[in-house]
């Protein structure tokens, strides 16, 4: 069975997810509710604000009702390459169900797979603003820059 890997995004100043973060750990939810991963990573250090976004994600989890057993933490990292491969540690198989924004999906499935892991994404409905857009050109920029060299990816 897979692991559900939830990305992380922002947390607000009063510790409230912002809106990518609830929509992702929403279809995340979702996804574990129909048998999609028996455990749920909860990727995403401390941001701006505390608490760590892994930590929002887990607390809307488990008032969601799933099983504080089934959630998993990693909260040092603060990008999407570290999201990736800090939960790479936390698991047993490499089969793993990325949920993430859709514009950001795509680079998320090349960094797992370099990291050796089998991924599949599974994103909520989303349309990007040109700002994300233009931010996420610029993650691909940096991902291709590292991946030409041959080292890891940041």
């Amino acid at each position: 069975m897979s692991t559900i890997l939830i990305l992380g995004a922002a947390v607000w100043p009063d510790g409230r997810p912002s809106p990518a973060l609830e929509r992702r750990t929403a279809h995340a939810l979702s996804l574990w509710r129909a048998g999609a991963g028996s455990r749920i990573v909860c990727c995403g250090g401390l941001g701006r604000h505390a608490p760590s976004e892994a930590e929002v994600m887990a607390r809307l989890l488990q008032e969601a009702g799933v099983p504080a057993e089934a959630i998993l933490r990693e909260e040092r990292s603060t990008s999407t390459y570290e999201n990736i491969a800090f939960a790479r540690a936390c698991l047993a198989e490499p089969r793993v169900v990325i949920v993430t924004d859709p514009y950001h999906a795509p680079r998320a499935v090349v960094i797992a797979r370099r990291l050796g892991l089998e991924p599949r994404a599974d994103c909520p409905d989303h349309r990007a603003s040109p700002k994300a857009r233009a931010r996420e050109g610029f993650a691909w920029i940096k991902l291709g820059w590292w991946l030409l060299r041959g080292a890891p990816a940041p």
